[in-house]
């Protein structure tokens, strides 16, 4: 349990040590972590000191995801610049899921390049891989939520009494549609436009219905020709949404094939040789980066592809168990 006051005031000094009361970046999304930052730094620095950046990504953004990014930025009095990412994005995840890589080339990638030098925070923690993994202060980026957890920073949150407004499928996240695509974005008009329209979608009917979800997204799947959807939504809706859900979900034409699951699923996924080869990369797949924007249980059933422009992995297929 840590002590809330205790911690801000630890930050703040954190902050004015490592920046030396310099201007900085944010690199800032609207979620949780960014905007306890931006809030952080302004009061660790002069307001003028702080400017917020983020990258748009168009249609693979939530479309008011923009418009609270600037809300958030308004009612915080913060400096907002937005930049352009998509084409980077396409590029990364042409031959395959790569959340990880998008982060940093496409998002801190780019606003480091905007920075022109200047020190960049970020809102890594202990809830994300980047926390887990990375240092606190690298190559010009500096995490200073990097020991918390996703609790203790949501309790700095409701201590400076800052209203989090939500992007993507729960206001704790910010909301990238592509991370649902489990597969190459080999062709953006024919994959991302599934991703993009799919998930949009489910949360405009959600909103609409004014259902609450913790969990919200359609994972898209299939082979190269073939889009699937597998509908996730927790806690499970009523019967009468879920058949919405479902009718409105066909009419998208870049989707073949909607299933919203209930049941426990197994994942058939081909992965290239070195993740096929590394028992840990894939534990870390199915564990780490799978089941928790599930809503359902999941195994995984593991082959090894043959194509070789597959650079990471590729949910082809999956099974309804019991």
């Amino acid at each position: 349990m840590i002590n809330i006051k205790y911690e801000i005031n630890n930050i703040l000094e954190e902050i004015k040590e490592v920046s030396q009361g310099k201007e900085i970046v944010v690199a800032f999304s609207g979620g949780l972590d960014s905007t306890v930052v931006s809030a952080l730094a302004m009061r660790a620095l002069e307001r003028e000191k702080v400017e917020a950046v983020t990258v748009s990504f168009e249609e693979y953004s939530y479309s008011k995801g923009l418009r609270n990014i600037q809300d958030i930025s308004s009612a915080l009095d913060l400096k907002l610049k937005i930049v352009q990412g998509k084409k980077e994005q396409e590029k990364i995840l042409k031959k395959g899921p790569a959340c990880n890589k998008c982060t940093r080339i496409a998002k801190l990638g780019k606003v480091k390049k905007e920075a022109s030098g200047r020190l960049v925070l970020t809102g890594s923690n202990q809830s994300d891989t980047w926390g887990k993994r990375g240092l606190k202060l690298y190559d010009g980026f500096y995490a200073p939520l990097l020991e918390l957890n996703k609790e203790e920073i949501r309790k700095i949150s409701d201590y400076l009494n800052i209203n989090i407004l939500q992007i993507g499928e729960n206001k704790f996240r910010e909301g990238c549609k592509l991370k649902h695509l489990l597969k190459p974005l080999a062709a953006p008009h024919y994959h991302g436009k599934a991703a993009a329209e799919a998930n949009e979608l489910l949360l405009s009917i959600l909103e609409e219905e004014r259902c609450e979800s913790i969990l919200a997204n359609v994972k898209i799947i299939g082979t190269l020709d073939k889009n699937i959807g597998l509908v996730n939504v927790s806690p499970l809706p009523e019967e009468k949404l879920k058949e919405k859900i479902i009718e409105e979900l066909k009419k998208v034409k870049a989707l073949e094939q909607v299933e919203f699951l209930d049941k426990p699923i197994k994942l058939i996924v081909k992965a290239n040789k070195g993740q096929f080869d590394n028992q840990h990369s894939r534990y870390w797949l199915e564990k780490g980066r799978l089941q928790p924007d599930f809503s359902v249980p999941i195994e995984v059933e593991w082959l090894l592809t043959t194509n070789k422009s597959l650079s990471t992995f590729q949910v082809i297929d999956y099974q309804i168990i019991g």
